[in-house]
């Protein structure tokens, strides 16, 4: 990452530094991803809470940001467009640092998109969306749970959160070792960190409800057109590791075994 995407994200950490509005979802050699929660005020007066997840590849700011968006207080087709705006809004700060600037710009103009009839903006010829060529394609993630106390629970909010999110793939138990492995759009991908992340999706030692505080990314790449993609998402139980393994090698994943799997045993 450059210096000025460091230092922008260090900034950042500082402006939105309330619990829950400020937080590194990953950092890897394809880039870092952050989280910032922050709300804006309909016309009604009511707040309504928006989660930016803001995707920065190596070259940032040199290059836009991957960007999600999404919000218990709007639909699925407003946060598209509310994103869709904010990515044509970033496209004038090109080379520059632009995150805060864009999180204020989205909460001056919020009514301005979400007010607007939802027909109305479907019908309307917009012009191609200027995220549309880093983000296209299947991706293909590869996650590591330390434990699930809480198993069957765990196992169907997992199950769950990968059919809303329309993402196939498997979770896998070998022994102690929890693998996830998730295929689908890459902002479908970075959707599901982010419920991995702020869901209490199990329970600590006393049998409270708590986050999950120790999931690691251990791969992610585009799946490439020739590789097949899994048909749905599966939960598989292996009782040897060449079990495991003929999993991976199906896939066409046997580097990832060998890299980054073997190395948990």
């Amino acid at each position: 990452m450059s210096e000025a995407a460091l230092e922008e994200i260090s900034v950042l950490s500082a402006i939105y530094c309330e619990a829950g509005e400020f937080e590194v979802l990953s950092h890897s050699e394809t880039g870092i991803t952050i989280i910032i929660q922050t709300s804006a005020r309909r016309t009604t007066d009511l707040e309504i809470n928006l989660r930016f997840v803001f995707d920065l590849p190596p070259s940032y700011p040199s290059c836009l940001p991957n960007l999600s968006i999404s919000s218990q207080g709007l639909t699925r087709a407003q946060c598209k467009t509310l994103r869709d705006k904010v990515l044509e809004k970033a496209n004038i700060h090109l080379s520059e640092p632009m995150i805060h600037e864009l999180i204020l710009w989205t909460q001056q103009h919020f009514n301005n998109f979400i007010e607007v009839p939802e027909t109305s903006v479907l019908d309307v010829q917009q012009p191609p969306s200027v995220d549309v060529v880093t983000d296209e394609g299947i991706w293909t993630m590869l996650l590591h749970l330390d434990h699930m106390r809480a198993k069957n629970k765990y196992i169907k909010t997992v199950e769950k959160w990968a059919t809303d999110l329309e993402l196939c793939g498997r979770l896998m138990f070998m022994g102690k070792i929890i693998l996830i492995l998730l295929q689908g759009d890459r902002s479908s991908i970075k959707e599901y960190l982010v419920l991995q992340k702020t869901c209490k999706v199990d329970v600590d030692s006393s049998g409270k409800k708590c986050k999950e505080r120790m999931i690691r990314i251990l791969w992610e790449s585009r799946l490439p057109k020739e590789k097949k993609r899994f048909s749905a998402f599966e939960v598989k139980e292996y009782s040897s590791m060449l079990g495991l393994q003929t999993e991976f090698e199906t896939a066409g994943l046997k580097t990832v075994f060998t890299e980054f799997v073997q190395t948990l045993f």
